[in-house]
């Protein structure tokens, strides 16, 4: 297992309960873990380390939500996610660990971007966009790359199931049902890349039962969450994050 000191366990377990609670609560916190876990880890260490921590999540949003799900959204969207997931092996398997901070710090910063224009521009978005298929294709493979990348695909799918008029639970169940087959599905390329390892799979063993605490969370209190003043918390501390992960 990797030697952390008090400090790194403390945000390993800030992960822990924030992943389990994005995966049954309010899915935008989701965008918290990828800078969360680049400030203990190494970059792709971190990556690697995250999947197995994300597929126990997936596990428990499934088993409560998968009733929710609505299928007909994810047969048009998973082969463009399939189709983007290639481009994000090559980026992570190329790029070092300098150049994995600066491009994480801005894909996570153009998450945040998207999830601002999603909030300014709603009305026009789910006017014009759910139907169109050049949305469709660009949707899924930007969450093809940036899952494969960085297991931070979360924000693209907001804006994609949001558009879809999808009641809360349909919304929960429905991605979970997609991140589940997506995080499976990228389970072989990242063993072939190293960055799944015994002493990784350790940790992550030690984070299940904070993870399950976190998913306990998301199922109680996601009927009271105040959406929109817990959404704009989360967009600054993933703001602010992100800033430290590209100058550090």
């Amino acid at each position: 297992m990797p030697e952390l000191d008090a400090t790194q366990w403390a945000f390993a377990v800030v992960v822990g309960l924030v992943l389990g609670f994005t995966k049954t609560g309010v899915a935008g916190m989701g965008i918290l873990v990828v800078p969360l876990m680049a400030t203990i880890f190494p970059v792709k260490e971190s990556v690697g380390i995250l999947l197995p921590m994300l597929i126990v999540g997936d596990v428990v949003a499934v088993g409560y939500y998968r009733q929710h799900a609505v299928w007909r959204h994810l047969v048009r969207l998973l082969p463009w996610v399939v189709a983007g997931m290639p481009l994000g092996y090559l980026a992570l398997r190329y790029a070092d660990d300098e150049q994995m901070k600066f491009v994480l710090g801005v894909l996570v910063l153009g998450l945040i971007g998207l999830r601002v224009f999603r909030g300014r521009f709603g009305k026009w978005i789910d006017a014009h966009l759910p139907r169109a298929w050049w949305f469709v294709v660009l949707v899924g493979v930007l969450a093809g790359f940036a899952t494969t990348l960085a297991n931070a695909a979360g924000s693209i799918m907001s804006v994609y199931l949001l558009t879809q008029g999808l009641q809360k639970r349909e919304f929960v169940g429905t991605g979970a049902v997609f991140y589940m087959i997506v995080n499976l599905i990228k389970l072989p390329a990242y063993a072939t890349l190293g960055i799944i390892t015994t002493p990784s799979l350790a940790f992550d063993a030690a984070m299940a039962p904070v993870i399950l605490a976190g998913a306990v969370l998301g199922i109680l209190l996601l009927p009271r969450i105040p959406q929109k003043l817990f959404e704009w918390l989360v967009i600054i501390l993933a703001a602010a994050a992100s800033v430290r992960m590209m100058v550090s």
